[in-house]
């Protein structure tokens, strides 16, 4: 195999965006074959747009076709590990875009047969690529500030108005989405939290629901966690603040990084405070401190890369961006928030997973759906979108 034959499945919003990067020729070892959608409206758009590439109205008659040596699960939440599932059955190569799932009890029983199977799994955590969240893992990893000792990160920049919200039956519903903007609009943020801080031991959050908008599900978001080795860390998120914030900080023993405007930070303190604490006589006083604008290597390639990588491993074994497996760990995190607002309670982690999905399905039981989508949003995607 010199080329990866490429199937989507969902050509919406994000994977009209893939079928245009690879019909384009943007990605190296991909070509598209084949696309997958119920709606009538979007093959025919794929008609228009590449009448070459083979159309489906059903998934698994697509990947039963023997036309996709690999799939892109581009699909509303609660399909995605339904669709990966049957890919790994059949030994295709399977990309799922985030979050993993909506709940940790399902992307477990995907991990468990991607474990066993023959084929590739891996996920759309493409700001894994961006070169300031690389960076301050790398500094972090090596050791160089000491251990973590408090994180914080506020991400109030994803603001989105009613209209967003009205635009699909399914949209910010228990039933349809399953969540608001922890389930849609933060999974990147927390893959990025525990990929470079690790993952806490407990959890407790305030999520409110239908706090600024006519919705169901949560839209204000405040949580806080603790971490093995006694640090804290809080996460704040909302689609209703306007102008937002985007500041992601990490406190160590030797200073801390800051994330913000596409910069990072490093407040790099002359001695570790464990030292300073220990040796300074004068009462009053802090470390020196030099505040430094870390340089990167610039290179934050996206979507794009994570499709190169994937196809890379498939022809020659090369390294991922973000193995699928690796989904569960953000998923974890966004359940716990959930059954801890739900409850009132503190969540220790590992979670009880049965007990979520116990909590979540009352939920989904008297969710309701639109029944009138007045607004129609325009549902090619573009990477260059938040």
């Amino acid at each position: 195999m010199d080329v990866v034959r490429v199937g989507i499945i969902g050509i919406g919003n994000m994977g009209s965006a893939h079928f245009k990067s690879i019909h384009g020729g943007e990605v190296e070892g991909m070509k598209l074959t084949a696309v997958a959608d119920i709606k009538p409206e979007r093959l025919a758009w794929a008609e228009e747009q590449a009448p070459e590439v083979t159309r489906f109205d059903d998934a698994i008659k697509m990947m039963d076709s023997g036309l996709v040596d690999a799939i892109i699960v581009a699909t509303p939440h609660y399909f995605h590990p339904v669709y990966v599932t049957e890919a790994l059955k059949r030994d295709i190569h399977a990309l799922s875009e985030k979050p993993s799932g909506v709940y940790t009890k399902a992307v477990r029983e995907v991990n468990e047969l991607a474990a066993r199977s023959k084929a590739t799994y891996a996920i759309m955590f493409n700001q894994r690529t961006n070169c300031i969240y690389r960076k301050m893992k790398e500094i972090i990893d090596s050791g160089s500030m000491g251990e973590i000792r408090r994180t914080n990160w506020l991400i109030t920049d994803w603001y989105r108005s009613q209209s967003y919200y009205d635009s699909g039956a399914w949209r910010a519903t228990w039933s349809g989405e399953g969540g608001g903007v922890i389930m849609n609009q933060c999974p990147h943020n927390l893959d990025l939290w525990q990929w470079i801080c690790g993952m806490p031991v407990r959890v407790r959050a305030f999520c409110k629901e239908g706090h600024f908008h006519d919705i169901e599900v949560e839209d204000d978001v405040t949580a806080y966690v603790e971490y093995a080795n006694g640090a804290t860390g809080v996460f704040i998120t909302s689609t209703g603040d306007c102008p937002g914030t985007n500041r992601f900080e990490v406190s160590l023993d030797g200073g801390k990084l800051v994330a913000e405007n596409n910069k990072l930070y490093m407040y790099k303190l002359e001695m570790f405070e464990q030292e300073f604490s220990a040796t300074y006589t004068k009462g009053f006083g802090t470390p020196k401190c030099e505040v430094i604008e870390v340089e990167t290597d610039g290179f934050n390639p996206q979507h794009n890369e994570v499709l190169r990588a994937f196809a890379a491993h498939i022809l020659r074994g090369e390294p991922m961006v973000a193995s699928g497996v690796e989904g569960i760990k953000g998923l974890t995190i966004a359940n716990a928030m959930y059954l801890s607002s739900w409850t009132g309670e503190t969540v220790e982690l590992p979670l009880d997973e049965d007990r979520f999905l116990e909590e979540l399905n009352k939920r989904r039981a008297t969710s309701r759906r639109k029944e009138d989508v007045s607004v129609v949003l325009d549902t090619e995607g573009t990477y260059g979108s938040k």
